[in-house]
């Protein structure tokens, strides 16, 4: 059985004609305007979310930014205080050289006034023997 020129003419007319309606009835394929359409509204919604995301990431930066604000506001306040505290710790030692230099002072005090109490009590002592060997 062969099939005339003509027959295959038909046969291609008519599969042309209906191949969009058979595909669509299949869902792999449809008319390219509505394809076409619906391609360009996949890409709204994928735009629409990508913008979104950027927007959402930008957020999450600038928040991140204003922490670390935050924490280098906290650094700066605590090396301040340390500062301060060296300040003091400065300041205390040098209170502390003073009353070295004045334990030192009061130190030589005792010590002088020792020696001249010991050799006024001798001193006393040897007029007070003396005094008694010249009476009797």
């Amino acid at each position: 059985m062969t099939i005339a020129e003509s027959d295959l003419e038909q046969i291609g007319t008519y599969v042309r004609n209906h191949m969009g309606e058979w595909l669509a009835q299949l869902s792999l394929g449809k008319p390219p305007a509505v394809y076409e359409i619906e391609l360009r509204e996949r890409m709204v919604r994928v735009e629409e979310a990508l913008h979104q995301t950027n927007l959402r990431l930008e957020q999450g930066f600038q928040l991140m930014e204003k922490r670390f604000e935050q924490i280098e506001k906290r650094f700066e306040q605590v090396d301040k205080r340390f500062e301060l505290m060296e300040k003091r710790i400065d300041q205390i030692d040098k209170r502390i050289d003073q009353i070295d230099k004045r334990l030192d002072l009061m130190t030589l005090r005792i010590d002088r006034f020792m020696i001249w109490s010991f050799g006024t009590t001798v001193s006393v002592g040897a007029i007070v023997i003396a005094a008694i060997k010249l009476i009797h």
